[in-house]
């Protein structure tokens, strides 16, 4: 399941992918079979070990052109292991919301871009998280979890007063929202259990009624909100 537009974010063969908070990989993996040289990082032990697998088992499958790189570290987004001006592309999806520090992590990502390069940051949409929050404070109030809810114009104003220029933005996984309020105010009932296998379902077999569906309602209810900025050259 991406989040990122990878046409908007404009990665191609040869480029140099940095993926900050990679989670379980998903994004590192789609950049790894357009040609990129990637580094998937997080501070998790366990992200880092089953991303690192499934890139494995990607260039073992022979899914990832011949020449594309693929390296995943632990690392801090406040101090990251990546010299300056070293990246084409960032990724950093559903990272920043965990980060007390915010504008030290743009700051960061900001030195590791080359001139010319472009981010990709998407976080929480303001409306399907405020309910979240509202429903749930299990859903926000634990260790590593989301320590603010962005307003759309407030992420695009921290990604400017960092010198970068936002472009596009667009929203994401609208059929999701109602998933996590249904979890945050039931929890895993049954009904919450056969939702999320909808989503999988969705996820594996990608059928139009579903997927024109989110396409429509994603403006409205999309649960991911995503921007993308350029380092002026």
């Amino acid at each position: 399941m991406l989040t990122v537009d990878y046409d908007l974010l404009g990665v191609r063969p040869g480029m140099r992918v940095l993926d900050l908070g990679c989670g379980e990989g998903r994004h590192a993996f789609e950049a790894y079979r357009r040609g990129a040289d990637v580094l998937a990082v997080d501070w998790g032990q366990h992200e880092v070990a089953t991303t690192a697998e499934w890139l494995g088992a990607i260039a073992a499958a022979g899914e990832a052109p011949a020449g594309a790189s693929a390296a995943v570290a632990r690392g801090d987004l406040r101090a990251l292991p990546v010299p300056d001006a070293s990246v084409d592309r960032v990724i950093a999806s559903e990272v920043l919301e965990h980060i007390t520090d915010d504008r030290t992590a743009i700051a960061e990502i900001v030195r590791v871009l080359r001139p010319g390069g472009r981010v990709a940051v998407t976080v929480p949409r303001y409306g399907p998280e405020r309910i979240c929050w509202a429903l749930s404070d299990g859903y926000h109030a634990n260790e590593g979890g989301h320590v603010r809810i962005y307003r759309g114009d407030q992420l695009s104003e921290r990604l400017s007063e960092a010198r970068l220029r936002p472009t596009d933005t667009h929203h994401a996984h609208a059929l999701h929202a109602p998933y996590w309020w249904l979890k945050c105010a039931v929890g895993d009932t049954a009904l919450t259990k056969t939702y999320h296998r909808v989503l999988v379902w969705d996820l594996m077999k990608r059928p139009w009624l579903t997927r024109t569906a989110e396409q429509l309602l994603d403006p409205v209810l999309g649960k991911s909100f995503v921007v993308y900025a350029d380092k002026p050259a």
